[in-house]
């Protein structure tokens, strides 16, 4: 199932139905961490906790999974269909631009990533799965368990996800990213 668009899904609906994290917590019984998560795609929701998410939004589970299993042979995006994805807007300033949403049952989740000068994620965190990335452009710093890696153009790390981590751009210039998350099932 292709999660980055179910928590788009999820998130758009919240949006549409003018609610935030908090209300939808309220009407879920759902902790307001979890459904930023969720959201975030920073944890797939069980089949129960998707059912209650459903109910407080209003919608039925089957309209909200609708052709995310779908898989065509061959997706190609074109630089100008490129989706932004919203993903911890209030820990971080990177923009993420999907580079496969027009392939819903996908393993792996593509993105590039840029990160402004003197941006990037405030906070390590982890996350479920595994993650690749590789400087296009520029340079950043990769903190992984704690430990700082500077990484310039061409340099390319490959690290269990679920052991907190981060990029960030001190530099004076934008930094571009190729960043893929293979998420694991629950």
């Amino acid at each position: 199932m292709n999660l980055v668009e179910l928590a788009s899904r999820i998130r758009n609906t919240r949006l549409s139905r003018g609610y935030t994290l908090d209300r939808v917590s309220e009407l879920s019984g759902l902790g307001k961490g979890l459904l930023s998560k969720v959201e975030n795609f920073r944890v797939t929701p069980s089949l129960p906790t998707l059912a209650r998410l459903c109910e407080a939004l209003g919608i039925r589970l089957s309209e909200l999974v609708e052709g995310l299993d779908e898989r065509p042979n061959l997706s190609i995006i074109r630089r100008g269909e490129r989706k932004a994805v919203d993903r911890d807007s209030d820990q971080s300033d990177i923009s993420y631009e999907s580079l496969a949403h027009g392939r819903p049952d996908r393993k792996m989740d593509p993105f590039e990533l840029t990160i402004p000068a003197g941006g990037g994620r405030r906070d390590p965190m982890p996350h479920e799965g595994e993650e690749f990335l590789t400087v296009l452009e520029g340079a950043v710093t990769f903190e992984f368990n704690g430990e700082l890696h500077q990484l310039v153009k061409g340099d390319s790390a490959y690290f269990d996800a679920d052991i907190a981590h981060r990029v960030f751009n001190p530099g004076a210039t934008e930094a571009r990213i190729l960043c893929v998350f293979l998420g694991r099932s629950l």
